[in-house]
């Protein structure tokens, strides 16, 4: 996959964000080329989420699937068992690491990663758990959701 930048991100993200109906639309392309990522946003691996939470996972990966789109054109299918399999690859990863803070537990995530911005994304959308979308115990576990759906597109 092409590099996708920070530029093509935040402009995503901008148009998702004013506008409903752009975001249904991306929605809808999401559900018809991406079925089964669409099927593990909303399984029972997230139950425990709020409602909030679910929906700022939505938005996460719809921005980064259009961004990408945008760059790269259509996006191979993702597979259930790659999914899985990169999912638990990214959990490994976390459980080696020593640090206590948000941003030191994510480094291991950014070495030798070409989709750099694209994470970034995530990690500074996950940043800043006082903006009530978020609670401190759900940002790890959709940063490596997102992190596992990036690489799946690798």
């Amino acid at each position: 996959m092409k590099f996708v930048s920070e530029e093509v991100i935040d402009r995503v993200a901008e148009e998702l964000g004013e506008s409903e109906a752009v975001f249904e639309t991306a929605l809808n392309d999401l559900e018809t080329s991406q079925p089964v990522l669409l099927a593990y946003l909303f399984s029972e691996n997230f139950s425990l989420f709020t409602n909030q939470e679910r929906e700022f996972l939505l938005f996460l990966v719809i921005v980064i699937y259009r961004s990408a789109k945008k760059v790269n054109g259509d996006l191979p299918r993702i597979e259930e068992d790659e999914l899985s399999g990169q999912e638990e690859n990214n959990w490994q990863l976390l459980q080696g690491v020593k640090g206590h803070k948000f941003h030191e537990r994510l480094d291991v995530f950014f070495r030798d990663q070409p989709q750099e911005d694209l994470l970034a994304f995530a990690e500074d959308a996950l940043s800043d758990v006082e903006d009530g979308y978020v609670t401190k115990e759900g940002r790890e576990a959709i940063f490596v959701a997102v992190k596992s759906i990036i690489d799946c597109w690798r």
